[in-house]
């Protein structure tokens, strides 16, 4: 029967009784009672029909979360992971560091750059003050980790420039080299072209270079290659007047294809979708993450986003995962989106800092490390954003020796152990535990411009001299797919501002697999 019918049928019944009851209409008493009656028993069944089916629906599904759950947990107690952090050398840069790249090009992936920033106040002359200058330093240097008894990391040249801002390595080898790309205080695009001589000795030398605009700094730069194609090379890059511009780079040469003003303010950050080199993002000052199609040319955006509070400084497009782009900002929090649905991120994750630069890991797809300026350097894992759960992405690493802001950052994909490229490890690496109990380890002295960060915990934390740190125990934490599944062992470098120090550091994720089996309760 209709479950419909008998709820309409139900109350017409009833009042067609009430008003025989009331009328006195006796003759037709016992037909209202005996409808009345059956309605009501029909009605009654049905209800308890009805209740008990939902009330058992519910109860599987409870049942099988509840499953889920309790499978969930087991696996999480039967390999919880282990993170660790671990300074490898510090350098002193002498100038306030602000940028750091670890070249992605087949055959130099032990090569590092980092570029510094000096403000120098001006020189009064007369009746007025000289308006102040921006001196900058350009490093280059090269990592060695097969195990010898010095620093790993030396320094091949340093070159006197301009203010530097922002470095990018072009991902693929130009004319056989690996070609830099350098964003100057001055308003320049510099490129460098890194040689090597027959005797093997690596450099810098100039290659080309362009002025953006005069009276503005050019804050950042990104190249079209992220996905390693060579087709088609281009730089784009944004400026303090709120422009952004787009180079093609053939033969050697900058030319220019467009350049539009894009944001009120700073345009602090712009960076290519890897997936589609013809849609661009930027983040402004004005607080708005932009998006421009340049198919259809820069008179509007694709899109403009104004979900971050404050300024946007920081975008990077996934090369992994088609549409993924994670955005930062002066607002602490670190934002992931489909670039198909620009109205609500995958993801909202604050940070404690602004959050200057935002980089993914080269080969482990949900890996997101990011520098966040008064809050140290962390690292992000992004998979359940990737799932559909909208919460925030567990931090599984922090790197906190810094003592000043963190602007420069980046992976390597170089192996801490040799010159594999950064992949999961199959042993974690030895270490002698210090007196005292805890898995205190003494940097060593460097006969360079390095210096000593004395003692640090299992998570990279300083330990005054004489106190021990207690020993490290294993956290469960979100696991990696099954191509994941092994130790994970990564080369890091990050750099600080006032401080002016380059932290060269690895990051090491291993599981640790218990026999025991988890509590029922």
């Amino acid at each position: 029967m209709n479950f419909t019918l008998l709820t309409t049928a139900f109350p017409f019944c009833f009042v067609v009784f009430v008003i025989s009851v009331l009328f006195r209409v006796d003759c037709m008493l016992n037909l209202h009672c005996a409808l009345f009656a059956f309605l009501f028993c029909c009605f009654c069944v049905l209800i308890l029909v009805y209740s008990v089916t939902f009330i058992s629906k519910l109860c599987i599904v409870n049942l099988r979360a509840y499953v889920a759950a309790e499978q969930r947990d087991a696996r999480q107690v039967a390999m919880a992971w282990k993170s660790r952090t671990r300074s490898l050398q510090v350098f002193d840069t002498e100038l306030s560091a602000d940028s750091v790249e670890w070249c992605p090009v087949a055959q130099s992936h032990d090569v590092l750059v980092c570029g510094t920033y000096q403000l120098q106040k001006g020189v009064k002359e007369g009746e007025g003050d000289a308006p102040p200058s921006r001196t900058g330093r350009l490093y280059l240097f090269e990592f060695n980790g097969g195990g010898s008894i010095g620093p790993p990391l030396t320094e091949l040249q340093r070159m006197d420039t301009a203010a530097v801002l922002d470095l990018k390595w072009c991902h693929v080898p130009v004319s056989g080299r690996p070609v830099l790309g350098m964003a100057a205080a001055t308003g320049q695009l510099q490129l460098y072209a890194l040689w090597e001589s027959p005797e093997g000795q690596r450099s810098l030398q100039p290659l080309s270079s362009t002025e953006v605009g005069a009276e503005r700094l050019l804050l950042s730069l990104d190249w079209s290659t992220g996905r390693m194609d060579g087709n088609d090379l281009r730089v784009a890059c944004s400026d303090s007047a709120g422009c952004v511009g787009v180079f093609s780079f053939a033969e050697g040469a900058l030319t220019p294809l467009s350049q539009w003003k894009a944001h009120d303010f700073e345009a602090w950050i712009t960076a290519f979708s890897y997936w589609d080199t013809q849609l661009i993002f930027s983040g402004g000052d004005d607080c708005k993450l932009k998006g421009w199609d340049l198919r259809a040319g820069p008179s509007s955006p694709a899109f403009t986003s104004k979900r971050h509070s404050v300024g946007v400084c920081s975008v990077h497009s996934s090369a992994h995962r088609e549409h993924v782009v994670a955005t930062g900002s002066y607002d602490e929090h670190v934002l992931l989106w489909d670039s198909r649905n620009m109205r609500r991120p995958l993801s909202d994750t604050p940070m404690g800092g602004g959050v200057w630069r935002l980089k993914w890991h080269p080969t482990h797809e949900h890996l997101l490390l990011a520098a966040c300026m008064h809050n140290d350097f962390h690292i992000l894992h992004c998979k359940q954003a990737f799932e559909g759960d909208e919460g925030a992405c567990p931090v599984v690493a922090s790197y906190v020796l810094h003592n000043s802001l963190a602007y420069g950052a980046d992976w390597s994909r170089v192996s801490p152990e040799g010159p594999a490229s950064c992949s999961p490890a199959s042993t974690a690496p030895e270490e002698r535990p210090a007196e005292g109990g805890g898995h205190l380890r003494i940097q060593y002295e460097s006969p360079t411009a390095s210096f000593d960060t004395s003692l640090e915990d299992d998570s990279g934390r300083y330990i005054p001299e004489g106190i021990a740190a207690p020993v490290a125990t294993p956290t469960a934490g979100p696991a990696f797919n099954t191509e994941d599944a092994a130790s994970v062992s990564c080369l890091l470098a990050s750099c600080s501002f006032y401080d002016h120090v380059l932290h060269v550091w690895r990051w090491d994720w291993t599981p640790e697999r218990s026999s025991q089996e988890p509590d029922p309760d």
